[in-house]
């Protein structure tokens, strides 16, 4: 194993770095086939916690696993220092990524039925439900029924009965699916809001913009082992070609390549200054970089280039085997069905 993910991925031995959510040797089987394969996995508490994977990894079952929906063929889960019970569920909000509202039912009266399904009385209930609707604007829609509304009006609704009890740990699997741009914000800005709340949030996504902005730790798995895991500015730079883009002013002379120091990548206009990408050599400080670019040109801006999450998730997957088949997420996602 490569001694990055050794270090990220090994769970840590001192109980003050415990999560509050703990996975130990979590392994889960249908019949022959190994859907997760000795996962350990630390979810602190407060925190943002991206879970990512190709299609068929085995996130879905972790995430069954978490929410008590199916059980571990071998290893524990524990909840806050304890372990996983059913009666925890009441403290779980989770939103999966296939929606499931009954279309025949009212919106209003749906809703009331989930939140006393999640231990809200029905006066406690109503009450939440009304500021909810009243934040998001759809106050018009309690009486409607659940097939008129269009998915992303649905969607709304859903989200809001996944987070009305104030849960400890709420997972969202593609929480943005069918929103507009607008609707993406609010929802975005609500995710946010319940975090500086002190909430847990687990975030399954394929959106690795929204890993960046939202997560501050994540998890990658792939064919049913843990590939990586840790905080997310960190793995980035982990993974960074040690770059860095100068802006400077166009009346100086380009900068060029400095043996032992940088080479330049490329150069262009940008706006009424250049603008260079220049490749560092891996003993260079940031002092000495920063001393010879300003001894030849005037410096406006200057900040390291850091990959983005969707080159490392592709980079990872690949060097993890790939992705699974599709025989395999087919038998994945029927038994977790």
């Amino acid at each position: 194993m490569n001694k990055v993910f050794e270090y990220l991925c090994t769970p840590s031995k001192n109980n003050s770095f415990m999560g509050f959510i703990s996975c130990q040797n979590v392994v889960k089987k249908f019949g022959d086939f190994t859907a997760l394969d000795h996962i350990n996995l630390e979810i602190p508490k407060g925190k943002i916690f991206g879970f990512l994977g190709p299609n068929g990894a085995g996130k879905t079952t972790l995430i069954r696993i978490i929410n008590r929906i199916t059980l571990p063929t071998e290893g524990r889960v524990l909840f806050n220092n304890k372990e996983l019970r059913l009666s925890d569920i009441e403290h779980i909000g989770y939103l999966p990524e296939e929606r499931g509202l009954y279309k025949k039912m009212k919106v209003g009266e749906q809703a009331l039925y989930l939140a006393r399904l999640k231990g809200l009385s029905r006066s406690e209930a109503t009450r939440e439900l009304m500021k909810w609707f009243q934040k998001f604007g759809i106050q018009p829609w309690w009486n409607k029924k659940v097939e008129e509304l269009s998915k992303g009006m649905a969607q709304k609704i859903q989200f809001i009965t996944t987070v009305l009890h104030k849960p400890d740990l709420l997972i969202l699997d593609e929480p943005f699916s069918g929103f507009d741009p607008i609707n993406v914000n609010i929802i975005r800005d609500e995710i946010l809001r319940l975090k500086s709340q002190g909430c847990t949030i687990i975030l399954s996504t394929h959106n690795m913009e929204s890993v960046e902005e939202l997560c501050d730790e994540i998890a990658l798995v792939n064919k049913a082992r843990l590939v990586i895991c840790g905080n997310v500015d960190q793995i980035r730079k982990d993974y960074g070609h040690n770059r860095v883009e100068v802006h400077y002013r166009a009346e100086a002379a380009k900068l060029e390549d400095r043996e032992g120091l940088y080479t330049v990548l490329s150069t262009e206009p940008s706006k009424d200054n250049l603008k260079s990408i220049l490749e560092v050599g891996p003993e260079v400080m940031s002092k000495d970089l920063l001393r010879n670019i300003s001894e030849q040109v005037d410096i406006v801006s200057y900040q390291p280039l850091l990959p983005k999450m969707n080159e490392i998730f592709i980079k990872l997957v690949g060097e993890s085997g790939g992705a699974v088949s599709q025989s395999s997420e087919d038998f994945n996602n029927l038994n977790n069905r």
